[in-house]
C-alpha cells in the first residue's frame, strides 16, 4: 500500500452518511436525518464526529417518540435532538477518552465519562469506535441522547 492508500484506508472514502448506511446498524438514524434536512451537511466537508445511536438504540425509545420526531411539524425537535450527536471536529476514540463536556453541534455540550473500560457520552455507552469516513468519524452509541429544553 502507498502512502496515499493508507490515508484512505485510515480516513474511509465515504462520507459520514454513506459510512453510516453501509455499516448496516444506522438505518433508523439514516431516516431521521433525511427527515430532519441534515445529510447534506454530514455529506460535507467537516470535519464531525458522530455519536450515532444504532437501530438497538432507537428501538429502546418509546414507538410514539420517534413516529413524533418524523412528523414534519416537530422537524426542530429532530434537528435539535440529531445535532446534539454531533461533534463538529474529528475526535478518535482516544481523542473522546480526553474530553470531558465538549460542545455539540445543538450547541449543548454533553458530558464524557469513563467507567473502567466503559467510556460513555451524556450517559450512552460507546460501544464502537473510529468508524472512519472522507470527512469525520463515527461512534457508535446504545441510546439516543436528548438535549435539555432551552
Amino acid at each position: 500500500m502507498s502512502n496515499n492508500d493508507t490515508n484512505v484506508a485510515r480516513t474511509g472514502n465515504k462520507n459520514l452518511v454513506d459510512t453510516a448506511a453501509a455499516n448496516g446498524r444506522f438505518h433508523t438514524l439514516g431516516k431521521a436525518l433525511e427527515a430532519a434536512g441534515l445529510t447534506n451537511v454530514l455529506r460535507g466537508s467537516g470535519p464531525y464526529t458522530v455519536f450515532a445511536p444504532t437501530d438497538e438504540a432507537f428501538e429502546k425509545l418509546p414507538k410514539e417518540t420517534l413516529n413524533n420526531w418524523l412528523k414534519p411539524e416537530n422537524k426542530a425537535e429532530l434537528i435539535s435532538v440529531l445535532k446534539y450527536h454531533v461533534m463538529p471536529g474529528r475526535a478518535s476514540g482516544a481523542d473522546v477518552e480526553n474530553l470531558t463536556a465538549p460542545k455539540m453541534m445543538q450547541g449543548q455540550t454533553a458530558a464524557v465519562t469513563k467507567d473502567g473500560n466503559k467510556l460513555q457520552i451524556d450517559g450512552a455507552t460507546i460501544t464502537e469506535t473510529d468508524i472512519a469516513s472522507s470527512n469525520g468519524v463515527i461512534h457508535a452509541i446504545d441510546k439516543v441522547n436528548v438535549p435539555t429544553k432551552q
